[in-house]
Formats: structure tokens, C-alpha cells, sequence
């Protein structure tokens, strides 16, 4: 098993690393709308939700992978209310490599952010 971290992403919040790849595998930990310097970026969720896949995004080219090698996501909302705006903007990032997806509301986030993403892709 092999651990990933990146300085391009934000810190993690506790004893976690951004990912793992394991047999060519890459699984990333949930990513919140946080920046480098681990602020939230925005209150609107649209702009969360960029935060979180451009996040994404800098912790699968660490691995070796990208979006387009993506088997699986998960995403947690605190609103699903908040489902079209979320998936709007999830839409433009999975156009037209679309993997499967679950998306459950949760009662809380960290730092009470409205959307946090976990991945699974595999390494190119």
C-alpha cells in the first residue's frame, strides 16, 4: 500500500493522508471546499463544490490517475436541497466519463461545510 499526500492540496484535518493506492487502485480521502491555507473558500455551494474536485483533482495526479480514471464517487451533502447546484457543477467535471455515484445528505461536515467528495479511480 502506498500513501499519497500532496502540498497542492489543503492539509488534512487529522491522522489521515489524501489517499491510498493499493494494486493499481487509488482511493481518496473525503476532500472539503477548503484552500491551501485550509480556509473555507466560500459559503455558496457552487464554489464548495469546485473547491472540493479542483482538490480532488491535484490528489489523483499525485497518485498517477484523473478524473477520467475514476470507477466510483461519494458525495456527502448537508442539504439536499442543495442536489442541483451540486450536480451541476460535478456535471462539469464528469461530462463525459461519467462513474458510478452515490450521494447521501449527512447530518454534519467538517467545519460545517455543505459538501465534502471521496473518490475511487484507478492509476493510468
Amino acid at each position: 500500500m502506498k500513501v499519497i499526500n500532496t502540498e497542492k492540496a489543503p492539509e488534512a484535518l487529522g491522522p489521515y493522508s489524501h489517499a491510498t493506492e493499493i494494486n493499481g487502485l487509488v482511493f481518496t480521502s473525503g476532500q472539503i471546499p477548503l484552500n491551501l491555507e485550509g480556509e473555507i473558500v466560500s459559503d455558496d455551494v457552487k464554489v464548495q463544490t469546485q473547491q472540493v474536485l479542483e482538490n480532488l483533482k491535484v490528489v489523483l495526479d499525485q497518485a498517477g490517475a484523473d478524473l477520467d480514471s475514476v470507477i466510483k464517487a461519494t458525495i456527502f451533502i448537508a442539504d439536499m436541497n442543495e442536489f442541483q447546484n451540486i450536480n451541476e457543477i460535478y456535471g462539469q467535471y464528469f461530462s463525459d466519463h461519467q462513474p458510478a455515484r452515490s450521494c447521501v445528505e449527512v447530518a454534519r461536515l467538517p467545519k460545517d461545510v455543505k459538501v465534502e467528495i471521496e473518490l475511487i479511480a484507478k492509476v493510468k
